[in-house]
């Protein structure tokens, strides 16, 4: 689990493809003295476990399946990458829940500088933009960031200068794509309201009948 506050931005220092699957080495701005094999870190937004620790850098296994939903099959040698570790349960909750499950991959459209900030519009299939409100909670590239605008076919965000300076979310450039993860409150929900429940007997799930049943309603 994380935040989506993003710790700060390391470098690739490798890249070896096996089959489908890939093995990157990256190197942190943080101290790695209490970083354990087998310790969860997101990269880009991705969720990924540490299997090596060597002379200031980690070693991560990314499978293919990884690689097909997110930006990660297109990272080389000497890229910057947003990280930030798990959450751990005495810190603070700065910005959303974060399970650094990618849901799928949009692309820079727009890039307006503002006075103290940045205004993005990025791109997203509808499957996804449904998911997303207006003042309602976003991942991109791991960044927990507010929605600001939304249609069916793309949503706005602004990037104030705290958070292109420990990011590198404005080194990207219009049509580069980058790493979405949606709230998954949302998700949640619609699976409650569809009454698509994998494994149980069929059900409708949430509705305006339902609720007057239960005495939500007049």
């Amino acid at each position: 689990m994380f935040t989506g506050l993003v710790e700060g931005v390391g470098k690739v220092k490798g890249v070896n493809r096996s089959g489908e699957d890939m093995r990157v080495t990256i190197t942190p701005p943080f101290d790695l003295t209490d970083c354990r094999i087998g310790d969860s870190i997101a990269v880009d937004g991705v969720c990924l476990t540490v299997t090596d620790l060597s002379q200031g850098s980690f070693g991560m296994d990314v499978s293919g399946e990884t690689l097909g939903r997110s930006t990660l099959g297109g990272l080389r040698q000497g890229a910057e990458v947003n990280l930030e570790r798990a959450l751990r349960l005495s810190d603070r909750l700065g910005g959303h829940l974060v399970l650094g499950h990618v849901d799928g991959v949009g692309r820079i459209i727009k890039k307006d500088p503002q006075q103290r900030s940045w205004i993005l519009r990025i791109s997203l299939d509808h499957g996804l933009t449904r998911y997303v409100i207006e003042k309602g909670s976003i991942a991109v590239d791991g960044i927990s960031l507010t929605v600001n605008r939304c249609e069916d076919a793309f949503f706005e965000v602004n990037i104030i200068v705290h958070t292109g300076k420990q990011t590198s979310l404005l080194k990207k450039k219009i049509g580069e794509r980058v790493n979405i993860e949606t709230d998954l409150v949302g998700k949640y929900i619609e699976k409650l309201f569809s009454g698509n429940r994998s494994g149980q007997e069929s059900s409708p799930g949430i509705n305006l009948e339902m609720l007057i049943r239960n005495g939500f309603g007049e």
